[in-house]
């Protein structure tokens, strides 16, 4: 097992203001799900990229506001946990 399986957390799990780098995306079993893995792959949430939660909604934590590159989202919790991520930025700088 690599170090990256033994610290990767989904996205909805990283602390605040944390950098993080994208690992993998999970392949849910549920269709709509599957289509919403999809969808975060086509706007950027790919391997090696660099995230961090920048903003969190009240109570609960929801929505949280996520940065990616040069644009912030905004993901539901839901979205989030199909991210994986580990804590620290990789391969960059």
């Amino acid at each position: 097992m690599n170090g990256a399986a033994l610290t990767a957390m989904s996205l909805d799990q990283l602390p605040m203001n944390q950098w993080a780098t994208v690992v993998d995306l999970t392949l849910p079993d549920a269709a709509e799900d599957r289509e919403l893995v999809l969808r975060l792959t086509e706007i950027g949430f790919v391997p090696g990229e660099a995230v961090r939660i920048v903003a969190a909604g009240v109570p609960g934590r929801e929505p949280i506001a996520v940065r990616l590159g040069h644009t912030t989202f905004a993901l539901r919790r839901h979205e989030a946990s199909f991210i994986r991520v580990m804590p620290g930025v990789v391969g960059h700088g």
